[in-house]
């Protein structure tokens, strides 16, 4: 996978992406970073990329020309790999498990990750990126949101976590949370390991973690639980067992007979 991010501080992403799993997974050639600072495409001499808004208000906005040029420029050293724009905004479809899986997907995508008051609204029209946001709140720049949806992209490609089920695993990948983990000590400060997962069975060990993982997302996330529920095929009604008389031998049939006929002969 190729991503470019073009943001006004590409500093930065440096730090981040060069640690941990962005950085193992970009050394096993999963993936690889590019970045490009947008104030290379400015036209004038004081490298200007916002403007004040038409109608009045605060703020900067930031400049079509230069954002327009920096995407072309940038699709245009691999054109055949197809990009899948994103621009960071709070106005955007809130960024969930099942989006970030769809964007591993794909073979490039590229992070427009705005500042001040954010873009011109015909680069959104002209450009037509994804909109993404992680959440309901305001951050300065689009900087760490982009950084959040590439760490959580990348994290799930195949095999930039070290177990083969690692993600698999995790919160949300089915739409539960993720189970309670331990390490050593067995014991600490009067706090124990569960004894199940001491035990080795590993049977046994699997229907606990799944137990967890249906209690943790009823109690701290209500919401999950009832969308995880709903997606949960019905289950078959049991059927009831039919009470049929065992079959008798010819000879004991005889004498059941045969006592029924004198419990229901009345006295004369």
């Amino acid at each position: 996978m190729r991503i470019d991010i073009l943001t006004l501080f590409p500093e930065m992403f440096t730090p981040v992406l060069g640690t941990s799993i962005p950085k193992r997974a970009a050394e096993k050639g999963l993936v690889g970073y590019h970045l490009t600072n947008l104030r290379d495409f400015a036209t004038d001499q004081h490298k200007s990329v916002d403007d004040k808004p038409f109608g009045g208000g605060p703020g900067m906005v930031m400049m079509c020309q230069t954002v327009f040029d920096a995407v072309e420029a940038v699709e245009a050293q691999e054109p055949e790999r197809r990009a899948t724009r994103i621009v960071l905004s709070p106005q955007g479809k809130v960024l969930d498990q099942r989006t970030v899986e769809e964007l591993a997907t794909k073979d490039r995508l590229l992070f427009l990750a705005g500042h001040y008051e954010g873009f011109d609204e015909r680069i959104i029209e002209g450009l037509k990126p994804m909109e993404l946001s992680i959440g309901d709140y305001v951050l300065s720049g689009g900087e760490l949101a982009a950084l959040v949806v590439i760490d959580a992209v990348v994290r799930t490609l195949p095999g930039a976590l070290g177990a083969e089920t690692g993600a698999a695993d995790e919160s949300f990948a089915d739409g539960l949370l993720e189970y309670p983990q331990y390490t050593r000590p067995r014991e600490f400060r009067g706090m124990s390991v569960p004894d199940v997962l001491l035990s080795g069975n590993h049977r046994l060990i699997a229907e606990w973690r799944m137990q967890q993982r249906r209690q943790r997302t009823q109690e701290r996330r209500p919401d999950l639980w009832q969308a995880w529920l709903a997606k949960q095929p019905p289950e078959e009604p049991k059927k009831q067992k039919s009470k049929r008389r065992a079959k008798l031998p010819s000879s004991d049939a005889q004498q059941l007979g045969a006592s029924d006929d004198q419990q229901t002969t009345p006295d004369r």
